[in-house]
């Protein structure tokens, strides 16, 4: 399958399967985001989802797939760095604010970065058409995000914080994006980069899980591990996709496409949370799904 894959690189057919994989991702990653709010608070949710990937993805990166070269080991340990940070911010600002106001403003803040960040170091360009379309992603999302937030009547007092952790995470999204695509796109085998990974990234939260409460295990154990599961499962397929996605095509196109994810939460936000959903919102959906539609179609 890796043979496979990598001889789709460059090709249509790549372009193809990295389209279907970013829109893949983008559902997964609104479920993903859901599980978190949903069942627990969003760090125990966390460190559950993180303990479950990195124990599944354990063997596979030590016995399975060949091992990084030594002198890579370095941009591992950078990864490892950003998405830690990015977790906490993400953890964070879940905390302090409502699902459908924060997530918005963490998916809006990191398209246009990215296609910046993939202009620079993969020297990618859009086309003008292209800039229309992420321009109208963009716009969609934040104006669903200013939108769900005139309507908020909860912890009114802590949106400024939950709004601005929102936006920092948004920023370590964009970074975690370019970097992720620079080094699997240096691993020889991607399978390597994905399996040690999710090995390694979900080792911190566990550990500050444990430290912080004194070695004692979350619970309930059996809805937790449930839960455990399904995201990790969910994250596979999410954040694994997304990652060959961006080595299969443009990066910036990847990232883009990925932020479709808002159409979804807001569908989940009504399905699992009960959060509402009106015309103007509605509206706002289909300007974000157009914009993605024009990224696309307009390269």
């Amino acid at each position: 399958m890796t043979e496979w894959l990598i001889s789709l690189e460059g090709t249509e057919a790549g372009k193809t399967v990295a389209l279907i994989l970013a829109l893949q991702a983008a559902f997964l990653h609104a479920v993903f985001g859901a599980l978190q709010k949903r069942v627990t608070d969003p760090w125990t949710a966390r460190t559950v989802i993180d303990a479950t990937y990195a124990t599944i993805a354990a063997p596979f990166a030590v016995f399975v797939v060949p091992w990084p070269p030594t002198e890579m080991w370095w941009m591992f340990a950078v990864v490892w760095v950003i998405h830690v940070a990015y977790k906490v911010a993400q953890s964070a600002a879940y905390s302090a604010g409502a699902y459908t106001v924060v997530y918005p403003v963490v998916r809006g803040t990191g398209p246009v970065f990215t296609v910046v960040g993939a202009g620079l170091v993969f020297g990618e360009h859009f086309a003008p058409l292209q800039w229309v379309g992420v321009a109208m992603l963009v716009g969609g999302i934040l104006g669903l995000a200013i939108y769900n937030l005139r309507h908020v009547i909860i912890d009114r007092d802590r949106l400024p914080l939950a709004l601005s952790l929102a936006v920092l995470t948004g920023g370590i999204v964009a970074v975690y994006t370019t970097w992720d695509a620079f080094v699997i796109r240096a691993t020889e085998n991607p399978f390597t980069f994905i399996a040690w990974f999710f090995f390694l990234d979900g080792l911190a939260f566990p550990a500050f899980y444990l430290v912080r409460n004194k070695g004692r295990l979350p619970r309930p154990f059996g809805r937790l591990a449930r839960l455990g599961l399904a995201g990790a499962f969910t994250a596979y397929a999410s954040f694994g996709g997304i990652l060959l996605a961006t080595r299969l095509d443009k990066v910036g196109e990847a990232a883009v496409l990925r932020e479709t994810s808002v159409v979804f939460s807001a569908l989940l936000g009504w399905l699992m949370l009960g959060e509402s959903t009106g015309p103007r919102r509605i509206t706002l959906i289909c300007l974000i799904a157009a914009g993605a539609v024009i990224v696309e179609l307009g390269g």
